[in-house]
């Protein structure tokens, strides 16, 4: 009889799709003129100029005048990029901010700009460029060579100054470019978005997230692409050992594997993702207590295609009390696997109230449960 495979329990932190981008913040790379100098004394006047229209003009005569000069061009042609996006021609906008990062890749005040602008014309392709080009930058700082004449405790100081220069418009960036990958629709175009995000900000806040919505994309429902699944989901516990997503992915994945082995990976993953959730730690919360309960009816599955049914049941037990009512789906294949069990080791009476309550649940193992179910009365009306 063919069990049902527990599907990959998404866990996905939703966060605002528009978000205000810090206004101020350091740079890694600087653009600076000398106090005095003619480049110097033109932005003065600009400044003080109040007309939207007058401001452009200016900033654009301010690009013609200092041609030659590779950093009064990259700042005029930002300035030129703030100047239309307010008075809405984003694109003109993007345009323009392009033009700056051509000469100041790594520069994060104009790369939060441009990420911005893009946000607000609602350009995904352009505000991932961005994200990805900023967390570069972001994970650059800090890791430049002592300079000479310089103590450790300064250098260290800092660095440590600068991290916190930055620290707003990192954030940004790395928010902006995780609501991209939640917002995207098609698969394969998420799933190059995930892969230049991973690299972009190794360390995220929002790993889990993105592997979660790696795996659902690389899964049977999107890509289909088991090898590059499991590739995926390895790699993600290399870098985060307690991932809960890459546990229950592995873990399910295993679990339907028919290779030799691939069970005993199955239980070790499934073991580990029940000791990472801890459900019953005062602090769980739903997300964890769903995560374990999955993982304890993927261990009690794994038991049961090893033919330790007596050691698969507690485990099915604790996946239906921490499912009930949560997550009709898992629950309704768990109870299903509940049921075979105690069907198989001839516990009729057990099974029947398992499966009485299985086939009320619209879900995936309803149909199975219902056959199930006739079979174990009929072997319970044979037996009396």
């Amino acid at each position: 009889m063919k069990h049902y495979a527990g599907s990959l329990v998404l866990i996905v932190i939703w966060f605002s799709l528009f978000l205000p981008a810090p206004q101020a913040f350091a740079q890694a790379e600087k653009i600076a003129f000398a106090a005095g100098t003619p480049e110097d004394h033109d932005l003065q006047a600009i400044s003080s100029e109040t007309d939207a229209s007058k401001k452009l003009a200016m900033y654009q005569d301010f690009v013609q005048k200092y041609s030659s000069n590779p950093a009064a061009i990259t700042y005029g042609d930002w300035q030129i990029s703030q100047a239309y996006q307010a008075t809405g021609d984003l694109n003109k906008a993007l345009e323009y901010g392009d033009k700056a990062l051509v000469g100041a890749p790594g520069n994060l005040d104009i790369l939060v700009s441009q990420g911005s602008i893009a946000q607000e014309a609602k350009n995904n392709v352009k505000l991932m460029d961005y994200a990805v080009k900023g967390g570069a930058a972001c994970n650059s700082i800090g890791k430049q060579p002592k300079p000479d004449g310089i103590s450790d405790d300064d250098f260290k100081k800092q660095l440590a100054e600068e991290k916190t220069a930055v620290q707003n418009g990192c954030n940004f960036l790395e928010s902006a470019g995780f609501n991209v990958i939640a917002s995207e629709t098609d698969a394969k175009t998420r799933m190059a978005y995930i892969e230049a995000y991973s690299t972009a900000f190794p360390d995220s806040k929002f790993q889990d997230q993105v592997a979660s919505y790696a795996m659902y994309t690389l899964g049977a429902g999107q890509l289909n692409d088991q090898p590059r699944l499991l590739a995926y989901g390895e790699k993600t516990l290399t870098a985060n050992p307690n991932s809960l997503p890459a546990l229950l992915l592995l873990a399910g994945s295993y679990v339907e594997d028919a290779k030799p082995g691939s069970v005993v990976k199955a239980i070790t993953y499934s073991q580990k993702a029940i000791i990472v959730a801890n459900a019953s730690a005062p602090d769980a919360d739903k997300s964890r207590k769903l995560s374990a309960g999955v993982a304890h009816s993927i261990l009690g599955y794994a038991f049961l295609k090893q033919d330790k049914t007596a050691a698969a049941i507690p485990e099915l037990k604790s996946a239906a009390l921490l499912l009930k009512g949560q997550d009709d789906s898992q629950y309704s294949v768990t109870l299903y696997r509940l049921g075979f069990a105690y069907a198989k080791l001839n516990k009729l009476s057990e099974a029947r109230d398992v499966l009485t309550e299985a086939v009320k649940i619209s879900g995936p193992a309803q149909s199975m449960s219902q056959d199930l179910l006739a079979k174990v009365n009929a072997a319970r009306a044979k037996g009396k």
